[in-house]
């Protein structure tokens, strides 16, 4: 049995909401359902449909009960801030777990810009019908939302994991750094088009976006600034000279290729390198 599209849209914002609340991060809840990340992070996002089998599943592993995910009221109170540490492995990368339609909308969006895609261009690069994408995707915007949080979802948790494995501040921010870097890379169409799809998104996803967007750069920040107040870094303009490495990453999608003649790994662990030295980084004698 599967939910209608209110019912599914209400079931993804209470697992999100009942993971938060439990201090469970998005990685954690998929190892325990033995599903990808991504597939976790369609769930959340009303991306895709959800059994009563696997929303059974969902509710066990949270410990609340199955009613609560589907009388989830959109008023309650915010979360309380994740504390739990998310230990994965940031720097490695796997293939996104993303369905046929939204693989097949990363290629048609990155070749032809959002406003010159169809859903039946997207169908024909599927290998469904049109009809077929309207039975899980409502609209094209909601293709182009579906693939903005998959891309943030992803950068969230991987410069989450790489701040938190250290407790020195400035291996925080050179992980930090390197962590946006390889996404950017890493997932380079998925980048691409979250960097120059912005203006396409509606309201109140362009808000909710840009606000998850500016969460990316105020980590950068505290880093930094962290970083200034322990004496290791030198630079005056810590959010300033943050800004700059951020747009330097970001910028990445419009160049980087696999086949060049330095890897995903080359370019991010040098990038890392070049934000310390924009922030005047003083190495401590031994």
């Amino acid at each position: 049995m599967l939910f209608s599209v209110a019912e599914r849209d209400a079931v993804g914002a209470a697992v999100r909401r009942s993971r938060e609340n439990a201090g469970i991060t998005l990685r954690d809840l998929a190892g325990k359902l033995g599903v990808s990340v991504g597939t976790m992070s369609a769930i959340e996002n009303d991306k895709v449909a959800v059994t009563v089998d696997r929303l059974t599943a969902i509710a066990e592993a949270l410990g609340v009960g199955a009613p609560e995910l589907l009388t989830y009221d959109a008023a309650t109170p915010p979360p309380r801030p994740r504390t739990e540490t998310d230990d994965a492995d940031w720097r490695h990368f796997d293939a996104l777990d993303l369905d046929p339609v939204l693989a097949a909308a990363v290629e048609v969006f990155t070749e032809t810009g959002y406003h010159g895609a169809t859903m039946r261009l997207v169908a024909t690069a599927a290998g469904i019908s049109v009809a077929g994408i309207y039975h899980h995707h409502r609209s094209k915007q909601h293709l182009l939302v579906a693939l903005f949080d998959t891309m943030l979802d992803d950068l969230g948790w991987r410069m989450d994991a790489a701040a938190t494995e250290t407790d020195d501040p400035v291996t925080a921010f050179a992980n930090m750094v390197e962590a946006l870097a390889l996404c950017q890379a890493q997932r380079r169409d998925l980048a691409f088009i979250v960097a120059t799809e912005m203006r396409s998104l509606e309201e109140p996803d362009r808000s909710r976006v840009a606000d998850a967007r500016r969460a990316v750069q105020h980590r950068l920040d505290r880093a930094a600034s962290a970083a200034v107040a322990a004496g290791d870094f030198a630079t005056r303009t810590p959010h300033s000279t943050a800004r700059a490495v951020a747009t330097m990453c970001i910028a990445m999608p419009h160049w980087f290729s696999p086949g060049g003649p330095q890897t995903a790994a080359d370019v991010a662990a040098e990038y890392a390198d070049l934000a310390l030295a924009m922030m005047h980084h003083r190495v401590r004698p031994d």
